[in-house]
């Protein structure tokens, strides 16, 4: 897969990293702002893409990486000299959303390798989660967007919610949501 690096979008470069790593025996799961960008279809912009591997010991990351052009930059983040406007991140966490950590991500066709995405439905318990826990208004905003682009399960983002203590969050969203 060939992108333009000065110009690509985060989907495509989600798609490029995801796919190369996959093929390299590296499974992960993106998660974070750029799964809202993809979502929104570009409404919002992340600036980086957060994987979360599917592994916990991934040793020849920074060389696989490498292939495609990427450098270590510093800890957990990766940066391709050609692209000004997105980095790579590979968090140090396991795949989980506030107290949830039974996720199922879609799974998408890439070269005819399976690469996996938060789901709507999670994607706006991701974002849900940093405003009931950490009061990020912005990731209010983004859950919303996620929610009036694609069809999300709303009993199951309230079920999680009320578990999270985000009841007047989640009322709050509903609102949102249907206005």
């Amino acid at each position: 897969m060939k992108i333009n690096f000065k110009t690509c979008t985060e989907e495509e470069m989600w798609k490029l990293v995801a796919t190369h790593l996959k093929k390299k025996g590296i499974d992960t799961v993106l998660v974070g702002g750029a799964v809202v960008s993809i979502y929104s279809e570009g409404i919002y912009k992340s600036g980086d893409l957060d994987f979360i591997l599917n592994s916990l010991f991934v040793k020849n990351l920074p060389e696989v990486m490498k292939e495609i052009g990427f450098v270590k930059k510093s800890g957990r983040h990766y940066i391709h000299p050609e692209c000004k406007h997105i980095y790579i991140e590979f968090p140090s966490s396991f795949l989980e959303i506030g107290e949830d950590n039974n996720i199922i991500p879609n799974e998408i066709d890439s070269e005819g390798v399976k690469i996996k995405i938060l789901s709507p439905t999670d994607c706006v318990k991701d974002r849900l989660s940093s405003y009931i826990h950490f009061r990020a208004r912005e990731c209010f905003d983004q859950a919303v967007i996620v929610a009036k682009k694609h069809p999300v399960n709303l009993k199951k983002i309230g079920s999680w919610c009320r578990n999270e203590g985000g009841d007047q969050a989640f009322k709050e969203f509903l609102t949102k949501v249907k206005s």
